[in-house]
């Protein structure tokens, strides 16, 4: 039997980055690719995997610990028919924004969180995976919070975390400086003592959570929150309370477009690529994107960063929960590859295989329902990013076309925006503008 290390491998630009999470024990076996540990940085939480398939005979790191790439975090027993996998290298994400979303395919309401997204979404923690809980010497908080924290100069070892587990969430930071600034230390014990996502909102000045005993109205049953819902929670509620959102509706007709693209489907049928709309979609936003710029847009203090490059994040509904991968420039791929890279990455989501890069750096997101239903809706905006667009089934219905009522099949639009970006006018503009090329997509060619 060979004994070989696993390694961290290539994490990017951070020099040590702390270790937060065990994932096995000495004596478990393990495959090639599983997660061994989880790390964090002050950007994103990501998951060491094995390079090896074998038995872990020794744990070479502990909670807290600080690793770089090339640390020894475990020794493996490999047996004769143990077959090596590559080492993926993992990129950490850089703080969003998801997930989403949502959000592909892709594509339910983001929030995107996009996966983290502070920390964008992650693949799930394996269901046999033994997960250990932080020490109480290392605050357990995602990179969003603890970058919250450093902005306010609060020490994260003094906060007293609401979560499970004790995770520290937004609010209790916010209750901590709360009570900071009113000298009375006492407020982060009285009030921190909710679920993180079930805050009582004392930072924000809202009413205390109403704390019910459900039990008494009849039989009940208490499930965990999923790891990717847990995640993505703390930038749904950053992004749905601090973005002033509007949302704009719309329909586009799509009879000509839809025509289109099931011809298209018949004659690369063997070719295994499908088209799907949402393909139509995001070449249609980059073209309104580059209509109107201030959508591709990120506030950066009292500046706007405009990005010359177009990355479109879609929401993936998988089994684990919302996943944003990120089609890298849209703006470069025809119809085909698009829709060949968005199957490849809606797999990946599926299984739970995207990486931190695949789902960062989106400048625009789209949230699809059509798969589902409904008709309209109002996306949580995946900030950085300053628009999402939430899209639902199509639908036929009668339009007049001047003479008579003609029956024509229509794609319901919702272009939600932050208002300190973008103002309606520019927003129904948008709208329009995208809605007309989807109507007549030659109109991409101009």
């Amino acid at each position: 039997m060979a004994i070989m290390e696993v390694k961290i491998p290539d994490i990017g630009d951070f020099d040590e980055v702390a270790v937060i999470e065990l994932l096995v024990k000495v004596g478990d076996k393990v495959r090639a690719e599983q997660s061994l540990i989880t790390v964090e940085s002050d950007k994103a939480s990501m998951e060491i995997p094995s390079s090896h398939a074998g038995v872990i005979t020794a744990l070479m790191v502990k909670l807290g610990d600080k690793v770089k790439q090339g640390s020894v975090i475990a020794m493996l027993e490999m047996g004769d028919v143990a077959i090596a996998a590559p080492v993926v290298p993992v990129e950490p994400a850089a703080s969003p924004v998801a997930a989403p979303a949502a959000v592909p395919l892709p594509v339910v309401s983001v929030p995107v969180a996009s996966v983290p997204v502070s920390s964008a979404p992650l693949a799930a923690v394996p269901a046999h995976a033994p997960t250990a809980v932080l020490s109480s010497d290392l605050p357990h908080a995602s990179p969003s919070v603890r970058k919250f924290a450093r902005e306010l100069g609060v020490p994260l070892n003094e906060v007293k975390g609401s979560g499970p587990k004790g995770r520290i969430g937004l609010e209790d930071i916010q209750t901590f400086s709360r009570g900071v600034m009113a000298g009375d230390m006492r407020t982060q014990a009285q009030t921190s003592k909710t679920p993180q996502g079930n805050g009582e909102g004392a930072g924000l000045g809202l009413l205390a959570w109403p704390k019910v005993d459900f039990a008494k109205f009849g039989p009940i049953e208490r499930k965990e929150m999923g790891r990717i819902q847990k995640i993505s929670g703390a930038n749904l509620l950053r992004n749905a309370v601090m973005i002033p959102a509007v949302t704009n509706h719309d329909d586009a007709d799509i009879t000509e477009l839809e025509a289109f693209r099931v011809a298209t489907n018949k004659e690369h049928e063997k070719s295994g690529v499908k088209v799907t709309m949402l393909a139509f979609l995001i070449k249609a936003c980059v073209s309104a994107l580059q209509k109107f710029p201030q959508f591709n847009t990120s506030l950066d203090g009292d500046a706007l960063v405009y990005k010359h490059y177009w990355h479109i994040g879609f929401a993936a509904d998988t089994p684990n929960g919302l996943m944003v991968p990120v089609l890298k420039d849209a703006d470069k791929k025809g119809i085909l590859q698009i829709s060949a890279e968005m199957g490849e990455l809606a797999k990946k989501a599926r299984e739970g295989k995207l990486s931190p890069a695949e789902m960062t750096g989106a400048t625009f997101t789209i949230s699809s329902l059509g798969g589902i239903g409904g008709r309209y809706f109002t996306p949580i905006i995946n900030a950085p990013e300053v628009a999402i667009l939430g899209v639902c089934r199509s639908q036929m219905q009668p339009v007049w076309n001047g003479a008579e009522f003609e029956p024509r099949l229509m794609l319901p639009l919702s272009l939600t925006w932050d208002h300190r970006v973008v103002d309606g006018a520019s927003a129904a503009r948008f709208n329009t503008y995208l809605a007309q090329v989807l109507a007549d997509f030659r109109r991409v060619m101009l």
